[in-house]
């Protein structure tokens, strides 16, 4: 299924899964959050929809008067919070303010009112009533209310670069640059910093934060990913601020190997636990990595995403693609993982089976029940039917952003300001 939001705000800067997969939330550049509800599960065909659900304005820009800049609106990150009873709540963050919201539905709207007329407003003579009714809940049409419940803010100096939820469902991590910090989700005006790297003179900063998470079962236990390629774990436990990790994970590059572009595309841009906890997957430039939370010298597995790309870096600076930020994420059984690249081109990678997959977001191959054929990228020599040249490849069309729902297998994709979502095929 394909849907496409227009416009320049529009384009979708993040995507994200409810713990249960019913709901499928995006924010955009405009500071606009769209939220999709499963439908048709367990239908004919086995398979299920996506229908817009719910639209809001979750942020506007602002200005930042100390330093007499704008701050745009752009959402970075959505993270739900478990649901509880009837409602959802979900946290997104711009690069500075970050935002509570409840969403709630109703479908009865109460009626005969004493004092009120059917349209809701107040008798002109209330002194007339001669008889009390007692008002009751009728059927009406589904409404979906979005409302602010808490806003975060004036915390960060930095831009704000990851949010990541508590198991204990208290608490939460709010990332920038530089610093990490904790917060209670029913206290806005107080947050405790647990990481600062911010060195103290500023012409000695050597490496940048670039994502945090929470271990999904331990609640003291957290990861942080950095520009020079390596992973931090800290236990809350050991101290109030976690300048010492518990654990570092690093692998050793080959001195004879470096070159200028090494240090920039070892830039970890994501980092994400299992759902069993053991594993950690990060995902760099041009591969993703699987590390075993056992064993920090080198990781697990490693998978080239497109290393066809490693002599094109001069152009790829050029043009700051070397810059981008790609997402990953693993299936609801850790099985299989799945990110972007270039040309609307995205990639799966089934563990167990040594077997990955190129495929193609497009809209050409977005009809329903359509199949998606692997694609190949030819890099020299004679290109083979079905090959697209490595010369051809569009990286104005990217995929930064993906997800995977928790239970099945469905999955999304955002591209500039199109969002498409793909399930296995069921015979």
């Amino acid at each position: 299924m394909l849907t496409g939001l227009v416009g320049a705000t529009d384009i979708i800067s993040t995507v994200e899964f409810n713990h249960t997969g019913e709901l499928l939330a995006t924010g955009d550049k405009g500071g606009r959050v769209v939220i999709f509800q499963q439908q048709g599960q367990n239908g004919p065909r086995g398979g299920a929809e996506y229908n817009v659900y719910s639209t809001f304005q979750s942020h506007e820009p602002e200005f930042d008067y100390l330093k007499s800049l704008e701050i745009e609106e752009k959402i970075n990150k959505i993270r739900w919070l478990p649901q509880s009873n009837a409602a959802h709540f979900l946290l997104s963050t711009n690069d500075k303010c970050i935002k509570l919201w409840k969403i709630t539905e109703r479908d009865k709207r109460p009626e005969g009112y004493n004092l009120k007329d059917e349209d809701g407003h107040y008798r002109e003579d209330p002194g007339r009533i001669t008889a009390l009714q007692v008002p009751v809940f009728k059927p009406a049409d589904l409404m979906v209310e979005a409302s602010p419940r808490r806003v975060f803010a004036n915390a960060h100096t930095y831009h704000v670069n990851s949010i990541s939820v508590n198991s204990d469902g208290e608490t939460y991590l709010s990332t920038d640059d530089l610093r990490i910090n904790l917060w209670n989700l029913e206290i806005t005006d107080c947050s405790f910093n647990i990481v600062d790297i911010k060195p103290a003179n500023m012409e000695e900063l050597t490496e940048v934060i670039t994502a945090s998470e929470f271990h999904p079962e331990h609640c003291n236990t957290f990861v942080y990913s950095s520009s020079k390629g390596t992973l931090r774990l800290c236990d809350m436990r050991a101290a109030a601020l976690c300048d010492q990790h518990a654990k570092m994970f690093e692998e050793t590059n080959d001195p004879n190997s470096r070159s200028f572009f090494s240090e920039i595309i070892s830039s970890i841009s994501d980092v994400k636990f299992s759902h069993s906890g053991r594993y950690l997957m990060t995902r760099d430039y041009l591969s993703v990595k699987i590390w075993d939370l056992n064993m920090e010298n080198r990781p697990l597995e490693t998978y080239q995403v497109h290393e066809y790309l490693r002599s094109k870096l001069c152009s790829l600076y050029e043009n700051d693609c070397i810059f981008d930020k790609f997402e990953c994420c693993w299936n609801g059984t850790d099985s299989v993982v799945m990110t972007g690249s270039y040309n609307n081109f995205f990639r799966t990678i089934d563990r167990a089976r040594c077997l990955d997959l190129t495929l193609e977001a497009s809209r050409e191959n977005c009809k329903p029940h359509s199949v998606l054929k692997p694609r190949r990228v030819c890099t020299g020599g004679k290109r083979q039917k079905d090959e697209i040249s490595v010369d051809s490849l569009d990286f104005d069309r990217k995929i930064l952003h993906t997800a995977w729902h928790p239970l099945d297998n469905i999955i999304a994709v955002a591209t500039t300001n199109n969002l498409y979502i793909y399930q296995e095929h069921v015979k």
